[in-house]
């Protein structure tokens, strides 16, 4: 059985030059689970920040369940708290630190054994340059390969 990909970060590769990538559990209800089961997930603007030495996933909107009971849904943007081993949570806090790195999600996933996991990257911001680099990079590698293909022996 493959990893069923729930939600990605599309503008995190445009925005950031990624360095390092991270599997990260994440701390959720049960109605929530059910919630990305149904694909009522956004992660394009959420971000991970340290808050007392644990890292935390910002403005990720999990949407609520009509069957599950209003009383008790969290708040859809509520910060979630992220699993990680402590060598990894003090690896990627002296990187963010020091260096000034960002830490930014790239997708929600369910993996093999049907939990759901959150890939998280250690990136730098890129500049415009970069950006227009990048663009130009990918249509020309686009154009070569539409030739290759349109080419006759």
């Amino acid at each position: 059985m493959a990893i069923k990909i729930i939600a990605r970060n599309k503008k995190a590769r445009h925005e950031y030059e990624i360095l390092e990538k991270y599997e990260a559990g994440i701390e959720l209800q049960g109605s929530e689970v059910k919630a990305l089961r149904q694909g009522r997930v956004n992660i394009n603007d959420a971000y991970c920040r340290f808050i007392k030495g644990e890292l935390w996933l910002l403005n990720a909107h999990i949407g609520h369940l009509e069957t599950a009971n209003r009383h008790f849904a969290r708040e859809e943007r509520a910060p979630r708290k992220l699993l990680l081993h402590k060598k990894q949570l003090h690896t990627l806090y002296g990187k963010v630190n020091k260096e000034g790195l960002t830490i930014v999600p790239l997708m929600l996933y369910f993996n093999e054994r049907n939990r759901a996991k959150l890939s998280i990257a250690l990136a730098k911001g890129k500049k415009l340059h970069d950006k227009r680099e990048t663009l130009k990079r990918r249509t020309l590698d686009r154009e070569a390969a539409q030739a290759m293909k349109n080419r006759t022996i």
